[in-house]
């Protein structure tokens, strides 16, 4: 099949959690990861605003070639995704639908729990795409685990703390069958948020919203497994202020060095 170039996007660093879970999944390819990191938070932003934003970062990526485009960021992916569509002629795949399509798979008619940013909460998007596949879901916000990853605190006392309040408060209302990651930045946390969950009584399987958009993508791509053999992946990344700050911060949620990022002025 053709090399494929995959667009990714997301406000900030939390997306290259996605794209860490696609190099290895789709080898071969070529991403262009788009931080739109001059106006984040999305979350902040009325509805109207972040399809704007998210409409111009997905028309630059296809600009510079994307034959699909990643939306690894959930405020876009709960309030933009039909005008990021109608806005561009290519595949286009949020991070809500992935996750919670495997947090179907043999749990039908189950509960589930739902961590994400106070926005992504109140878009009650989680909500409607469980009840569609008959499932409950329970949303949790949890506004303290972004700032937390983004200082590194992974396994930080203070992190398990805060960790420790938010499940305690959620499994004191609900028995989940599954764990459902919905930020991008959660996936740095998966472990101890597993961790957590077993020291309160919890046997939720966490379903990781990057593992499962990568998975999303390797199906629409028609890859069922990575060809060993084939040639390493590689990235371009953009952003659209700090771009040293990129560097430094998304190095971490990637988990390897970002040699450079290309400054991009979008507009206000």
């Amino acid at each position: 099949m053709p090399t494929p170039t995959i667009g990714v996007f997301d406000s900030g660093f939390g997306g290259l959690t996605v794209l860490r879970a696609l190099l290895p999944r789709i080898p071969a390819a070529h991403y262009l990861y788009l931080g739109d990191t001059a106006r984040l938070p999305y979350g902040a932003k009325s509805q109207a605003t972040i399809a704007r934003y998210a409409v111009d970062s997905a028309r630059f990526l296809h600009s510079r070639g994307a034959t699909m485009l990643v939306i690894a960021c959930n405020t876009a992916s709960a309030l933009a995704l039909n005008e990021i569509r109608a806005a561009v002629p290519i595949p286009v795949i949020g991070v809500i639908e992935p996750v919670v399509q495997m947090a179907h798979y043999g749990r039908q008619g189950s509960q589930v729990l739902v961590l994400a940013t106070s926005a992504t909460v109140q878009s009650h998007a989680y909500q409607h795409a469980c009840a569609l596949r008959e499932l409950e879901a329970v949303e949790m916000p949890c506004p303290l685990l972004v700032p937390l990853v983004e200082e590194g605190w992974i396994d930080h006392p203070v992190t398990r703390e805060v960790l420790h309040i938010y499940l305690a408060e959620a499994l004191a209302t609900c028995n989940p069958s599954a764990v459902l990651l919905g930020c991008t930045h959660y996936p740095l946390i998966a472990n101890p948020i597993t961790d957590m969950l077993r020291e309160l009584g919890s046997r939720a399987s966490v379903i990781d919203s990057a593992q499962a958009t990568a998975h999303e993508v390797a199906l629409r791509l028609g890859i069922d497994t990575p060809n060993p053999s084939a040639p390493p992946a590689t990235f371009t990344c953009f952003a659209t202020d700090s771009i040293e700050k990129f560097q430094r911060l998304g190095s971490h949620f990637l988990g390897q060095p970002i040699p450079k990022v290309e400054l991009l002025d979008l507009g206000g």
